[in-house]
């Protein structure tokens, strides 16, 4: 094809005429015009290794003529080098939009990493530790619908963590921290504490993840720890003179579901979220025995005492009705749940808290925690003289003295000698007959056990 000079005055004249698809004007070193039915363009054109290349370098009503020439010689620059320009220019284009990717990031609040996180975590966490990310990082002003005090606001107020998860990634410094801190730990120093931790924890998450490493400070939540007061032992418990109000006051709650657990979580004295998260093939009333997941050891075996057997029968009876109605009045299935909630996403009670306490206040005793019901378990064992390692064992406390750990493995009938003990001493300081029964035993039969 023939070459010309460009000129403004060409370049304006050209039209593609409607029989073809494009038609072009070149100036010699592949400088050229490119024109369509709708667009008119500059554009260069060359070989690399025999193989012709043309690349498109912008619109005539974009570039001056000049400029798009100089282009042209740009490009043929790169081709007499040896390099391919298209390859180039997409290189250009790729770090230019990772620099945008990066600035993005570095102006995006460190939220998206923590639902990211949690995401990804969330599978291997309890219920409990799931909630605990949630309410910590929550936006606030919702209604307080459930649960409110006197004198408490009627809408919930910021997670702990949100004036710091708002920030970038980048911002998240030992600095920021430590000042966050300083304000949070007046306030609140337990609340603050957990809250550090899990900080720390995401953030180390965040320095192993590529998309991360680059913004995340790593030392942020060094040793902050060490800035918080130390935390004060609970001792909230329930005195033996206690137990009768107490007792009469939780088997007055309506819900017989929330009666039964607050009880049950009181005489086998357990975690409250294993209480919470037990299924009906976890209790066995022809050995009885409870099935415990315990959060330390993977899983332990416990006597079903006679008390917490006829609590836990009468649930069953109520499970296993079946005129039973969920909230909308459908027909409900039996429940897998021991201790079942039809309003729970779940299926199970996560809520007890709100009856347990209307009860203790109801009964005028001092503000007693469920993990304070579990505590009071340890405690009252100490009158009917049970060895410490007995109660540990059925309340799953990780061992601590060596024999413990290595040599005593204590069997399930010699649990139940003792659990049986601490269940009935409990239930007569209450003024609550136990049920009687005896503990299922082998038999012989025709020269067998059975």
């Amino acid at each position: 094809m023939a070459t010309i000079k460009l000129s403004k005055t060409n370049v304006d004249r050209l039209t593609c005429p409607p029989n073809q698809k494009q038609v072009f004007l070149r100036e010699a070193g592949g400088f050229g015009v490119r024109a369509t039915a709708n667009s008119k363009a500059y554009i260069f054109q060359g070989k690399l290794d025999g193989k012709v290349i043309r690349m498109t370098i912008g619109d005539v009503e974009t570039w001056f003529l000049d400029e798009a020439r100089k282009e042209a010689r740009r490009l043929k620059t790169i081709i007499d080098s040896g390099r391919d320009p298209r390859v180039i220019r997409d290189e250009a284009m790729a770090a230019d939009a990772a620099k945008r990717e990066k600035a993005k990031q570095e102006e995006t609040p460190a939220l998206e990493a923590w639902a990211a996180y949690i995401q990804a975590r969330a599978p291997k966490w309890s219920e409990r530790h799931k909630a605990d990310h949630e309410t910590m990082s929550r936006q606030g002003g919702e209604i307080i619908t459930r649960g409110r005090r006197q004198g408490m606001p009627d809408k919930k107020e910021p997670g702990i963590l949100r004036p710091l998860l708002e920030l970038p990634l980048k911002q998240i410094t030992r600095d920021q921290v430590a000042a966050w801190l300083e304000v949070e730990a007046a306030k609140r120093a337990t609340r603050a504490r957990l809250a550090v931790s899990l900080l720390a924890t995401f953030i180390n998450w965040c320095s192993d993840r590529p998309e991360y490493r680059e913004q995340v400070n790593a030392d942020a939540c060094i040793r902050m720890k060490k800035d918080l007061p130390k935390p004060a032992a609970k001792d909230d418990v329930l005195q033996r003179e206690q137990l009768a109000l107490w007792f009469e006051h939780v088997r007055r709650i309506r819900n017989p579901v929330q009666a039964a657990y607050l009880q049950t979580v009181l005489l086998i004295g357990a975690r409250r979220e294993e209480v919470a998260t037990m299924r009906w093939e976890d209790v066995d009333f022809k050995w009885l025995s409870i099935t415990i997941h315990d959060k330390v050891e993977g899983e332990r075996t416990i006597p079903l005492t006679p008390y917490v057997k006829s609590l836990l029968l009468n649930l069953k009876r109520l499970n296993d009705l079946p005129t039973v109605v969920n909230i909308n009045g459908e027909k409900q299935e039996p429940s897998p749940w021991v201790f079942s909630s039809p309003t729970a996403k779940n299926g199970y009670i996560t809520e007890p808290r709100i009856a347990h306490n209307r009860a203790i206040q109801a009964a005028g005793l001092p503000h007693l925690t469920i993990h304070g019901l579990r505590r009071s378990f340890g405690t009252l064992a100490e009158w009917v003289e049970c060895p410490a390692g007995i109660a540990a064992q059925i309340q799953g406390h990780k061992p601590s003295a060596t024999a413990e750990k290595h040599y005593i493995r204590r069997p399930l009938d010699l649990l139940r000698m003792w659990h049986t003990k601490i269940e009935g001493w409990i239930l007569e300081q209450a003024g609550i007959e136990q049920p009687r029964e005896e503990a299922p035993r082998l038999k012989a039969v025709n020269g067998g056990m059975k």
